[in-house]
């Protein structure tokens, strides 16, 4: 069995990079067979966000990008949700990928339904992971309280992550180590411009528009964006299939991610099949 320190050491090591409008946008890939998902990750993850769910995915093709300003990724000069959704689409494009399954988790989830709703033409089918189309977080949120209590340069031992990553039992170690070392590389700034983007987003109207097969997962304790959030969305993305999770919080894909992975694989299975048949 590998080390799994030694494993997440080096996720760094798989990130290659493409220019998407004059922005260095860094991605891992791991090959195999069409249509490629495309990972995308929460707020102040990166890539590494899908490290434990990918060995569940096997055979698939993998995209996992950083989202501009995280990781690897360049900053630019906005930060909106149309401007990582436009990356994204930049990346889809510069891979050549056909109609890939976009998969996003949190910031990453709306991100997607963003990419949807402007890019319907890039992607085939979408996966909400513990989304929301409004976040609405109130100045004494949490996350809005830690965030502005957080002083550069960020500790990978602030206590704040223990509530910030916090999951069920079982999640590895060497990996939560991972996703703290890698959100404490991005300046207070950064978290803070970010945040509220994302606090005043309504992505409700480019829901409304999005046209393609999609699958709503959700923890059912996520205590950011509980049941009214995925009412909200099951109710603004018609003829989606939902499915929620006992026992897991806000990240279900390190908390079960054998149960997403089996999820988004036979949700997206038949797209698979029609996919190869195209190829022969």
């Amino acid at each position: 069995m590998p080390d799994a320190w030694a494993e997440q050491d080096a996720w760094a090591d798989r990130k290659q990079f493409i220019n998407a409008d004059g922005l260095d946008i860094a991605y891992a890939e791991i090959a195999g067979a069409e249509p490629a998902l495309v990972l995308v990750h929460g707020f102040t993850d990166t890539s590494r966000s899908f490290s434990l769910l990918a060995p569940h995915l096997a055979g698939r093709r993998l995209i996992m990008p950083d989202l501009r300003g995280h990781g690897a990724s360049l900053a630019g000069e906005g930060c909106a949700i149309a401007d990582f959704a436009n990356d994204i689409a930049g990346l889809i494009r510069h891979l050549q990928l056909d109609r890939p399954v976009v998969v996003g988790h949190s910031l990453g989830a709306m991100v997607a339904i963003a990419l949807a709703a402007r890019h319907r033409e890039l992607i085939g089918g979408l996966v909400v992971l513990a989304g929301t189309l409004k976040p609405d977080f109130a100045p004494d949120h949490p996350l809005v309280a830690g965030v502005q209590a957080l002083r550069d340069p960020i500790s990978p031992a602030d206590p704040f992550y223990d509530w910030w990553h916090a999951c069920r039992p079982g999640v590895p170690q060497p990996f939560l180590a991972g996703m703290a070392k890698d959100a404490s590389t991005m300046p207070v700034a950064s978290w803070r411009a970010v945040l509220e983007e994302i606090r005043h987003t309504d992505l409700t109207d480019a829901a409304r528009a999005v046209q393609v097969r999609t699958l709503i997962i959700a923890g059912a304790v996520d205590p950011l964006f509980g049941e009214a959030h995925q009412q909200a969305l099951r109710h603004c993305l018609p003829g989606s299939d939902f499915i929620r999770i006992e026992g897991c919080g806000h990240n279900p894909h390190w908390e079960d991610p054998a149960l997403v992975a089996a999820a988004v694989t036979d949700k997206f299975r038949a797209g698979l099949a029609q996919q190869r048949l195209r190829g022969r």
